[in-house]
């Protein structure tokens, strides 16, 4: 058994990488590497006393964490510390407030915390939110830092405190990274309560906690990398140049922020990512694709494969020169949904994803297309040119203009200005409408004036109104 961890350490301390994040929204990657930091929060109430195979937790725990610090101790950029709680008042105080910083952070400090675990003595409580608020005091202030928590216990919280709810509030604090929760001795059904404090390992046995120590140091220090495949509908590697976020999803803050690259031979690009951390992505296409919850494996070459299948929308104007309307906008959104896609002005093309959608066309009237955007195909979308309409009587009074549609009904277009003048010049899409008003001196509803006009591409159509 010896020889076999030894062959486990000496494979973790030349396989493993020091790596940091690159937090691409601060710019270019800095030359200096990051400081990892890994406080070990060790549970020293009087449980751990109990016997575990044959001797107390506490004395297992106690000396494999001595040699997984060991260990670590040639790291750079790499500095410990070690938090204990439950060992400075017996149970019978029931005291709540019983944690304490034993070991602060350092380089190379594996010494002082190996001799520091052989004086403590399990005996109180277990006050888990306690001595996380404490923790919180003891990484220095270090923005640029990992800062990781490794949380070892045999029980659950005894001082009514609320652990998950306080780690989480640290997580967002960015204290912290994602914590890891190792409960040694325990039954299944007690990492129920304790896997809402991050990622947690259930060490039911002496071998397993061993284990599960390593596997933990290596997810901490090992590198990890991640390429983004974007494909079209039937799996081939086309897209690219789309943006990239990753998004920590406790947070709710941008870790990474990339443009997608794909080299020569149609490989995307590697980027350096924290695995310590859990990540949305949202691929920036229009309309974005969030993918949730990403599964990344810490210390592997990850990728993750993804549909984003994209034509181009050309919204064209007609061949009309000046356009009496100035610059159309469009607005863009997918069938069945109320949700704005996009809005852009007509003599402008942009990619969208493939699928149905529907354009409003700004125009007087306003019109609706139905459009289906295709991978790989641009889809144009133009109006008739505009004709204008001219009302030349400078009469005061109310009106409304109405579009008469093929089966004699009538739509609603416009309000002339109320009570003012009525002559207006206006630039509207071809068709047949109707003018309807009435004079601001007439006295009765019986004075209301109907016209019907015809607009045509390219012409002006004046109306004249008339008062009675």
């Amino acid at each position: 058994m010896a020889r076999l961890a030894r062959t486990f350490w000496l494979l973790l301390l030349t396989t493993l990488v020091v790596a940091g994040p690159l937090r691409a929204q601060q710019g270019a990657p800095s030359s200096q590497p990051k400081t990892t930091r890994i406080l070990f929060v060790l549970d020293a109430s009087g449980s751990m006393n109990a016997p575990w195979e044959g001797q107390p937790r506490w004395n297992v725990a106690k000396a494999l964490l001595a040699k997984m610090v060991d260990s670590l101790n040639a790291y750079p950029n790499l500095e410990l510390a070690l938090r204990a709680y439950g060992h400075q008042h017996p149970s019978t105080e029931n005291n709540c407030e019983d944690s304490r910083l034993e070991v602060p952070f350092a380089g190379k400090n594996a010494g002082a915390i190996k001799q520091r675990l052989q004086e403590l003595k399990p005996q109180g409580n277990t006050p888990i939110t306690y001595a996380l608020l404490q923790s919180a005091q003891d990484f220095p202030a270090d923005r640029n830092a990992r800062n990781v928590l490794i949380l070892i216990t045999d029980g659950l919280e005894s001082c009514k405190g609320d652990p998950c709810a306080t780690a989480l509030a640290l997580q967002r604090k960015r204290v912290f990274l994602k914590p890891f929760v190792i409960g040694i001795g325990a039954e299944r059904e007690f990492g129920e309560q304790l896997k809402c404090l991050g990622q947690y390992y259930n060490a039911a046995d002496v071998k397993t906690f061993r284990s599960i120590l390593g596997d933990v140091i290596a997810q901490t220090l090992a590198k990890t990398t991640v390429a983004v495949n974007l494909t079209d509908e039937t799996g081939r590697p086309v897209e690219s140049n789309v943006n990239l976020t990753f998004i920590n999803n406790v947070t709710e803050q941008p870790e990474y922020n990339y443009v997608h690259y794909r080299d020569a031979k149609g490989q995307p690009d590697v980027l350096d990512i924290d695995a310590l951390q859990s990540y949305d992505l949202v691929i920036n296409t229009v309309p974005p694709v969030r993918q949730p919850n990403l599964v990344i494996r810490p210390g592997k070459a990850n990728v993750l494969t993804y549909k984003t299948p994209q034509g181009t929308l050309n919204l064209q104007n007609p061949p009309l020169t000046p356009n009496p309307y100035g610059t159309v906008q469009a607005v863009v959104r997918a069938q069945a949904s109320p949700a704005t896609v996009l809005a852009r002005g007509f003599g402008t093309k942009q990619k969208l994803l493939a699928g149905n959608y529907e354009v409003e066309i700004l125009t007087l009237p306003r019109i609706i297309r139905r459009i289906s955007v295709k991978q790989g195909q641009e889809t144009t979308v133009t109006y008739d040119a505009p004709g204008t309409l001219n009302i030349i009587s400078d009469l005061k009074g109310y009106g409304s203009i109405y579009r008469l549609n093929q089966d004699d009904s009538q739509t609603w277009v416009y309000d002339l200005p109320p009570g003012g003048s009525s002559k207006v010049n206006l630039p509207m899409q071809p068709g047949v409408y109707r003018l309807v008003y009435r004079t601001s001196n007439a006295t009765g509803s019986r004075f209301t004036d109907t016209r019907t006009f015809t607009i045509r591409s390219g012409q002006t159509t004046s109306v004249s109104i008339f008062g009675k």
